[in-house]
């Protein structure tokens, strides 16, 4: 960069959040960091600068004079959606419109960062490209949708620019035993606690994963490129089934996979296979290659 070049990370203290922040900061960004709580993670590099904030009620003193603002600080869940959908609608959509109503007014605008979800996709058995069919079947899902529309509308209205980035399974982690909500932090949960790990079915559903680390490097790399202006992206990783993810995890702590029949709710939701087709940001960037699932698998605590 020939400049330092800065941001603001709004949930800087979740999972993705706080990897950006060391990521981007490391990158040589200047880093203004956000989160609901009232103390950073701890393991946010001292040199960012982090404030308390409530995207719903106190983000009026947000530091939004950078070049990229991220709005990482939505709640996720499935099931749980639907007995608090205000919440859910309130931290995850408004939350966002009350980040945009604030820059509409900027004369000069950051660009808006977004982190959506394999969700939003209706799972078929080939590789999803960012324009296949939407099937939003969960109240998380849909809030996802809404932005992705959202950020669309306030572009084309008061020219703000924005990136979204569909995240399928995220796994790894630079700093702590914490993972994210999810298909391998549950599996490694359960492994490391000495349980078993249950799949519905056979395990032949099929998730594409990508290393934290991995999706910060494509965030990082794609984000300052003007190809990627109000464009949406599917993170790229590598495919596997639930039965491959969950055997490797199992032969490293010798916890057996058992499979039991799906129950009405959770089949009711399930999305399918969700493959990510990654050709349209592996077209603009070089994505770093060094984390793989299996050579993480090798390098992992018992």
């Amino acid at each position: 960069m020939d400049k330092q070049q800065s941001c603001t990370i709004l949930g800087a203290n979740g999972y993705i959040g706080r990897h950006l922040a060391y990521y981007l900061s490391r990158k040589g960004f200047r880093v203004s960091a956000y989160d609901v709580q009232s103390e950073p993670n701890p393991n946010l590099p001292a040199v960012i600068h982090y404030e308390q904030f409530d995207i719903c009620h106190n983000y009026d003193h947000i530091n939004y004079d950078v070049d990229y603002l991220f709005v990482f600080s939505g709640i996720t869940g499935t099931k749980n959606g639907f007995d608090n959908y205000r919440t859910f609608i309130e931290v995850n959509e408004i939350g966002l419109l009350n980040v945009l109503s604030k820059v509409r007014g900027m004369e000069v605008k950051p660009k808006i960062i977004f982190p959506s979800t394999r969700l939003v996709y209706k799972g078929v058995e080939q590789p999803l490209m960012e324009e296949a069919e939407k099937e939003g079947k969960t109240i998380y899902a849909v809030n996802k949708l809404a932005c992705e529309r959202y950020l669309k509308m306030y572009a084309n209205c008061f020219d703000i620019k924005y990136t979204v980035y569909r995240i399928c399974v995220p796994y790894g982690n630079q700093f702590d035993g914490e993972f994210s909500y999810g298909t391998v932090g549950a599996f490694l949960n359960r492994a490391k606690s000495g349980g078993t790990i249950t799949l519905y079915g056979d395990g032949s559903i099929k998730r594409t994963l990508t290393h934290v680390m991995s999706i910060c490097q494509q965030i990082a790399d794609s984000m300052i490129m003007a190809e990627s202006d109000n464009n949406i992206y599917n993170i790229a990783g590598e495919t596997f089934s639930l039965k491959e993810i969950a055997e490797r995890i199992a032969y490293v702590y010798g916890t057996p996979v058992t499979f039991i029949p799906w129950n009405d709710m959770d089949w009711k939701i399930e999305s399918g296979s969700t493959v990510f087709d990654g050709k349209e940001i592996e077209s603009m960037i070089s994505v770093d290659k060094q984390w793989k699932f299996d050579k993480w698998m090798g390098e992992i605590e018992k």
